[in-house]
């Protein structure tokens, strides 16, 4: 049947009657105008004709560079564009990691390599496209050698970007390029972590003093981004047997930002002595901490006086009601103030003179489930939880989208009359 229907079509009929060099001519045609065809003919004759093993190394090479002028129409457009739509970006995306896993085995020549950075640097350094991460990735996986790499990070470094010359800086590192590291490096230091990182490199060097000289000027003048930097002479601090200063680096580290975790690591650390020196001045920071954490370190110090005034400050919008720490901490405050924590739930309620959609809808009678058990399980007092619930419905008779959502989420709703 199939030789019946390759005679009966006039296509295969031509190719069977057109001498060799017709057919090279007709699909090298095609293959220049089309990248998808000169890959797939690239596919195709790799896995059926015999090729030697250098013939096999060229088809490769050949077939990335087919998938980069598959890809550089778009990629083009993106990077004129400052980006482009969801479905241009998944499809550029997609094509780099081809050539990223490709690249990655290892088996690409250098002269495939260099013409597919060759095109590809110029996206970086504009910087625009809005894939630098896929784009950074397939330059390291180009990068075969100690010598392609420095070539890559001297190219680069002569782009003068911030972005390009910090890939850039750490190549050097990782070489083990002394000078030029320290000429980048010593250029940006403004965080801890840039800080950090200058002194780690002096210490592996060997250069104890210069590093921890340049870990103190990153304490005094770094910029956020601390935690490195301060773990770092933390630890030498303790190598030396000066508990104070590795205490007191421990006190900035747990206060930057102050929260739960971080309190009660830090009280882990002090003794009795020294906790009493230290309690009253984390608390004193307690006001600059999120909420959440706020509320975490006054129910871990079981001031629950305190819990309630912060989970029942006013300022809060209502949110998401499912399953978060503060929705537990509320339930476990309830026997402790059950007045308060209600007027807490009323509060989580939110607009109920308004339409919303469903969804919100749904939100507001997990609170209202929540009011019913207080009412009427912890408080026993079911007449107050029917005038509450009576007004509710009756203030949304015509609203059946809530009616629908109230009656499926709380306890005896459909019969409320």
């Amino acid at each position: 049947m199939t030789g019946k229907r390759e005679q009966d079509n006039p296509l295969a009929a031509l190719l069977a009657a057109a001498p060799a060099e017709v057919l090279t001519d007709l699909l090298m045609r095609l293959a220049a105008e089309r990248p998808d065809v000169r890959r797939e003919c690239l596919d195709y004759l790799k896995k059926h004709a015999r090729l030697s093993p250098d013939q096999q190394r060229q088809t490769e090479g050949e077939e990335l560079l087919a998938i980069w002028a598959d890809l550089a129409p778009d990629l083009d457009e993106m990077d004129e564009c400052g980006g482009g739509n969801y479905d241009a970006a998944d499809h550029v995306a997609g094509l780099l990691l081809e050539i990223e896993r490709a690249l990655s085995r290892k088996g690409i020549e250098a002269a495939y390599r260099r013409e597919l950075l060759d095109n590809l640097l110029p996206y970086i350094e504009s910087g625009n496209a809005g894939l630098d991460d896929a784009l950074y990735a397939v330059a390291y996986a180009a990068c075969y050698s100690d010598e392609d790499q420095q070539a890559l990070a001297e190219a680069l470094e002569g782009m003068g970007g911030d972005w390009p010359r910090d890939h850039a800086r750490r190549i050097y590192r990782r070489l083990g390029i002394r000078e030029r590291y320290l000429r980048l490096r010593e250029r940006t230091l403004v965080t801890g972590t840039d800080y950090h990182d200058l002194a780690d490199f002096h210490w592996r060097a060997g250069e104890k003093r210069k590093a921890m000289a340049v870990a103190e000027q990153g304490l005094r003048q770094g910029k956020g981004r601390m935690d490195e930097l301060r773990q770092f002479v933390a630890r030498r601090a303790r190598s030396a047997g000066d508990h104070e200063r590795y205490l007191a680096l421990q006190f900035d580290q747990a206060v930057d930002p102050l929260t739960g975790d971080k309190y009660k690591t830090f009280r882990k650390l002090c003794a009795t002595a020294e906790w009493r020196l230290y309690e009253q001045k984390i608390l004193g920071r307690l006001k600059d901490a999120w909420r959440t954490e706020r509320l975490r370190i006054r129910m871990h110090r079981k001031e629950h006086d305190q819990a309630v005034a912060v989970l029942t400050e006013s300022s809060q919008p209502p949110h998401a009601w499912h399953d978060t720490y503060e929705t537990q901490t509320a339930r476990r405050l309830e026997s402790h103030a059950p007045e308060a924590i209600l007027a807490y739930y009323v509060s989580r309620l939110g607009d109920l003179k308004s339409g919303a959609t469903r969804s919100e809808y749904a939100r507001q009678a997990q609170v209202m489930r929540q009011i019913h058990r207080l009412l009427v399980d912890v408080l026993r007092d079911p007449q107050r939880w029917r005038a509450l619930a009576l007004k509710i419905k009756g203030d949304n008779v015509k609203r059946p989208a809530f009616q629908e959502e109230f009656a499926t989420i709380v306890p005896g709703w459909r019969e409320l009359k």
